[in-house]
């Protein structure tokens, strides 16, 4: 896999562990917008059918982040990090009923980060 582009403060984590021990596995998409703003979506492991055009961003504890391609055109100058806040989520994300909500922060990638990212590319596509 390609250098991460994702990763997770403290309070993500936690939240993370808690949903995977109610749920099971995880996955997010990085949602483009829309209803949900640009909140980082939370689904059980395969319920949300990744696109070929969605760019696997890397994996935090244990859970694929995927974001869709024409979003990633616009931030793939970036690292996100996925926070968890207090406050209510996307109704279809699974956080909404903790009282918490993911959200996402955005950094510039070093120029360390973007060459390695020019030299192995982010997957495309769900993996087979």
């Amino acid at each position: 896999m390609s250098a991460s582009q994702v990763t997770a403060t403290p309070a993500a984590i936690e939240l993370i562990r808690r949903l995977q021990q109610q749920h099971g596995p995880l996955m997010f998409h990085q949602s483009g917008g829309c209803c949900d703003g640009s909140a980082p979506m939370c689904y059980p492991s395969g319920e949300f059918r990744v696109g070929s055009r969605d760019v696997l961003l890397g994996v935090i504890e244990g859970c694929e982040v995927y974001i869709g391609g024409d979003q990633y055109e616009l931030w793939k100058h970036t690292t996100l990090t996925i926070d968890a806040v207090p406050g209510r989520g996307a109704g279809f994300s699974l956080e909404a009923p903790e009282g918490m909500r993911f959200l996402t922060r955005s950094e510039l990638c070093s120029v360390e980060q973007l060459q390695a990212l020019a030299a192995d590319p982010p997957r495309r596509g769900p993996a087979d």
